[in-house]
């Protein structure tokens, strides 16, 4: 890509921008451009103003913000988003082939009216199938909350080629993503700008933007620190941070080499999956013959996991690993009471836990949290995030309001969230402190099971080193704690006591970290370790 000419016309640009909430600027003098065909990064840690450049192009800002500086689309054009939390931009109330055939259709109306329905269809089908979405007929007639978080990747992709656009935007398209989707997600925007489309690619995965980007920009709080060609960024930055940005990926990167090598070290202990101390206690947490299903319209049921049996202890850690679409947020969500269409037991302690989360006792709510994937998607956006995280104290354990805000602050500040940006709106936070804001809120619930769906996958990994230190630190430090970490990443996995392992709704294999991870039994770990400890593919710049 680095071959082709730079002078070209950028199709969008952004020239000193500024963005001002608050009296505090979250961009602070930003100029970039975009060109027709090329892929150009946005690389940074949380709440460095990566979404908020990003936005600015489809002429979006935060509520209340004082703008200034340029924003320029040629010819007015529209410009596509993916955002990093695909489900939020798509209608839950509507199937996949609505929500597509809606903009196909305004693209067929000069033909004959008895071949527009077909028409559209085409259109729609070629969409995803340039969006790179198997089986696309099938996941037609299904609706957003059916979909794994890559499938809505796919499907709001598909949305922008439909309509269009000349310039797509990319808000960190590898959340959740596995090694071996990784690669995949590469060559659908590679695939995109062979089309001519110039894709602004914002993301804290350096190693999709070494496979991927032509040029990329590094921000730091809200301002350029550096720019250039991606080779030269990458192998000679100019900057200190630039520098101890690329050094946290390149000890990430030694982290995944060695998975398949090393033990972890929680996992040398005590025996798997029991604690130290005495004789073997009884399981915290116990699935038991679980099948859930999806419903498929008028079609009835569809199989979407199958996990005979798994078993959690206290004091415990247990990773659910697998590829985008393997069924591991669905297990999470039957555990938390969030999907209730399923077969099975799901037993806490000897006390069976009710399907459906309205079903359960008050003692049940607490004992079971879940922490979700997207963090702004579960708090209300018009109350000061501290508050959010007391009401869990009161509604769940009974504490008076005084109490709550007290235990608040502290589990808060111990997180590291400092009571300043405590009191601020969620819209106020970066994503890494929405996110330890979402730990504290189920921690004040004082849960006995911690359900934890991909929290770091959208995080830098200066960020995310720190709030996996966190974690670990909970169990280690709490006797009662036991965590469930969906994760695609497997050396987030490795720091679990054991591994579950899915693959097309299956559980595949599951053990000792150590043994799964080192030895593993079933081919697809056998490749799933492996591509972990590889580069994404792509070329190197």
């Amino acid at each position: 890509m680095n071959g082709r000419d730079t002078a070209v016309d950028p199709v969008a640009e952004i020239r000193d921008l500024r963005v001002v909430v608050e009296g505090r600027a979250i961009v602070d003098g930003v100029s970039l451009r975009v060109r027709p065909g090329r892929v150009t990064a946005l690389i940074g840690a949380s709440g460095s103003g990566k979404t908020t450049t990003g936005l600015a192009l489809l002429g979006e800002y935060p509520e209340g913000a004082r703008v200034t500086g340029e924003v320029r689309v040629a010819d007015g054009g529209p410009v596509g988003y993916v955002p990093q939390h695909p489900a939020a931009v798509l209608n839950p109330a509507r199937p996949i082939s609505a929500l597509l055939t809606d903009i196909a259709g305004t693209q067929v109306r000069r033909l004959p009216l008895r071949q527009r329905r077909a028409a559209a269809r085409d259109r729609v089908l070629r969409a995803l199938t340039e969006a790179q979405l198997p089986d696309a007929e099938a996941l037609l007639r299904r609706y957003p909350h059916q979909l794994s978080g890559g499938q809505q990747q796919r499907v709001v992709l598909a949305q922008a080629l439909l309509l269009g656009a000349r310039v797509v935007v990319a808000d960190e398209p590898t959340t959740g993503q596995d090694a071996l989707t990784k690669s995949r997600v590469v060559e659908r925007f590679r695939a995109v700008a062979a089309r001519g489309i110039a894709v602004l690619l914002l993301s804290h995965d350096l190693d999709m933007v070494h496979a991927l980007a032509d040029e990329v920009v590094v921000l730091r709080a809200g301002r350029v620190v550096e720019s250039g060609p991606a080779g030269q960024v990458r192998t000679s930055p100019r900057d200190p941070w630039t520098r101890e940005l690329l050094h946290g990926h390149a000890e990430s990167t030694d982290a995944r080499c060695q998975v398949s090598r090393r033990e972890s070290p929680r996992s040398r202990a005590s025996p798997p999956g029991v604690p130290t101390g005495g004789g073997e206690p009884p399981p915290v947490l116990r699935v038991r013959g679980l099948t859930a299903r999806y419903r498929d319209g008028a079609r009835g049921a569809a199989v979407v996991l199958r996990v005979p049996e798994l078993t959690l202890y206290p004091g415990r850690s247990l990773a659910v690993a697998g590829r985008s679409g393997s069924g591991k947020t669905t297990l999470a969500r039957c555990v938390a009471g969030l999907h209730r269409d399923h077969d099975g037991e799901i037993l806490l302690g000897d006390h069976p836990l009710a399907r459906s989360l309205r079903d359960r006792s008050r003692a049940q709510l607490a004992a079971v949290q879940y922490v979700f994937q997207d963090p702004r998607a579960a708090f209300d956006e018009h109350r000061p995030v501290v508050q959010q995280v007391a009401r869990t104290a009161v509604r769940l354990r009974g504490a008076d309001e005084d109490t709550a805000m007290r235990e608040a602050l502290t589990t808060l500040a111990g997180l590291g969230l400092p009571e300043d940006p405590a009191h601020r709106r969620p819209g106020r936070l970066s994503g890494g402190e929405l996110q330890r804001a979402a730990l504290a809120r189920a921690l004040l619930a004082r849960p006995r099971v911690l359900v934890c769906d991909e929290i770091t996958s959208g995080l830098d990994a200066l960020t995310r080193r720190g709030i996996l230190d966190v974690l670990t630190g909970l169990v280690e430090d709490r006797g009662d704690l036991s965590l469930v970490l969906i994760t695609h990443d497997l050396s987030t996995a490795a720091l679990a006591h054991r591994v579950a392992v899915l693959d097309g709704g299956e559980l595949v294999e599951e053990g000792p970290t150590r043994q799964v991870l080192a030895t593993p039994a079933h081919p697809f770990t056998i490749a799933l370790t492996g591509a972990a400890a590889r580069p994404v593919t792509g070329t190197t710049r």
